[in-house]
């Protein structure tokens, strides 16, 4: 037997982990998706071409709403580590009483024309920034980090770890394809007729709120903690020594931070390329099939990629497949030839879900060093740290976003009365799109070259955690 073997076997003692385990998790962020990618695709669009909202406001308020969001994530996580379990764990309440007002919030985004019809100027940005903050920075995190959180207490198993980061990215791309599906038809019906594109979005949301309630329930009543943890609280004290103490989660949250500001400006633009630069809205659904189709032809690797060249290689690598695809997203001619828009999005895919797909197996193993380095396990908190920093990139990606639409020469008030952009429009967003994944994704893999955190180590780790709580026990 390998040492590496021997060290996880000794390190785990817990059942193996099922497929209804995996499929429970991935439910879970199929349901966080009908709410959050839904407003990263669409909110943006749905307030300039129904609303009449100008691109550079709703950056604007991406970028303020998400900051707050930041900070929100620490909060919970702090809330989730000083609470001790419960007979429904650490975790599981949290996602029972919360995702109802999520989903509920999420629909009041896109009702803004439904409750006030005559809505303009600067009640319509307050609208926006109240209903989006509701949902964005309160419930969705006091949902979203629960369930974040819950990883490392299902498993210690790198590879169980990575194949429940991978049904994660199932369960996301699965909604958000359905997203894009349901949604992309809708524009393209209704694309000169805002009216009826509101009308079709208010029933489409309300529909989402029973669907996600049930993915929700799915997700608590099939899932158990099983990870062994000391039952010493956990002080303000040791959570903020997590802030400062854990090198890997600093490095692997710096390389968010970069990765989740170019993969946000790319889903906030990605409507805007089907609809002006490949010239039909239905290349919504065709482009997020060809990003789906990449991330199940990587995800089943994904487990292998772990085990042989290790995580970080592995983000590096498929980091630099993204970067092709940006390329070919900013330069090919989408205009006339927009099955090249297929080929971009699919090894924008490969590369933006596999990497994402690593960080949660990533996250997961910070965990564990920060129990070394202190010995105190504080998952909520160190999911809470990592999730700040990807809200911080998302905050910044809805703003460049934004703002590259603005700067592209978009009119949203010509959009909100149907009409037709300027000549030029439709290149700019073309170019804005691809250089900022580009750059953005090539800036991530540059930090995380450094990241210092190894297989190998981490079985060290583990083993000497494991026995560290077998010393405790007997005393």
């Amino acid at each position: 037997m390998s040492v590496a073997a021997s060290s996880t076997r000794t390190a785990v003692q817990h059942k193996p982990l099922t497929l209804k385990t995996y499929l429970a998790y991935a439910a879970g962020d199929a349901a966080n998706n009908l709410t959050f990618t839904m407003a990263g695709m669409f909110l943006i669009l749905y307030y300039t071409n129904v609303v009449g909202v100008e691109g550079a406001v709703i950056g604007t308020m991406f970028l303020v709403v998400r900051f707050i969001d930041a900070f929100t994530d620490v909060a919970t996580g702090r809330i989730i580590d000083a609470r001790q379990p419960g007979k429904m764990g650490k975790f599981r309440p949290f996602i029972l009483w919360f995702s109802l007002p999520l989903l509920v919030t999420s629909m009041l985004i896109y009702s803004a024309k439904v409750l006030f019809p005559d809505i303009s100027g600067g009640a319509a940005v307050l609208y926006m920034y109240v209903t989006y903050l509701l949902m964005g920075s309160l419930f969705y995190t006091l949902v979203n980090i629960p369930y974040g959180s819950m990883a490392p207490s299902l498993t210690q198993v790198p590879a169980e770890r990575g194949k429940l980061a991978t049904f994660r990215s199932y369960g996301a791309a699965i909604a958000v394809l359905a997203l894009a599906f349901i949604i992309a038809p809708q524009i393209k019906a209704n694309i000169k007729d805002p009216d009826a594109l509101q009308h079709s979005l208010f029933i489409t949301t309300a529909a989402f709120v029973v669907v996600g309630m049930a993915l929700y329930l799915f997700l608590v009543f099939s899932t158990k903690e099983q990870v062994t943890r000391s039952d010493a609280k956990v002080s303000l004290k040791d959570s903020l020594h997590t802030l400062v103490s854990n090198k890997p989660l600093v490095w692997l949250s710096s390389g968010a931070v970069l990765f989740l500001t170019g993969l946000t400006a790319f889903s906030t633009l990605g409507a805007y390329i089907a609809i002006y630069v490949q010239r039909n809205a239905q290349f919504i659904a065709w482009n997020t099939l060809a990003q789906t189709v990449a991330l199940f032809v990587v995800g089943p690797f994904i487990p292998t990629v772990v085990r042989t060249i290790g995580k970080r290689t592995g983000y590096l690598i498929l980091g630099g497949i993204g970067i092709a695809g940006a390329i070919v997203l900013g330069l090919a001619p989408l205009g006339t030839v927009p099955l090249f828009g297929l080929l971009a999005f699919f090894l924008i895919g490969m590369g933006i879900n596999g990497v994402n797909t690593l960080m949660w197996a990533l996250e997961a193993d910070c965990v564990e060093y920060g129990e070394w380095a202190s010995g105190k396990r504080t998952e909520g908190t160190t999911y809470a740290v990592f999730s700040f920093t990807r809200k911080m990139g998302q905050a910044l990606g809805g703003l460049v976003g934004g703002l590259a639409l603005t700067y592209a020469g978009f009119n949203s008030e010509v959009a909100s009365t149907g009409g037709a952009q300027a000549p030029g429009v439709a290149q700019n967003i073309q170019y804005w799109s691809g250089g900022l994944v580009a750059g953005f994704v090539l800036l991530s893999l540059i930090v995380m070259a450094r990241y210092p955190l190894t297989e190998a180590k981490f079985l060290e780790i583990t083993q000497e955690i494991a026995v560290k709580r077998g010393a405790d026990s007997a005393t």
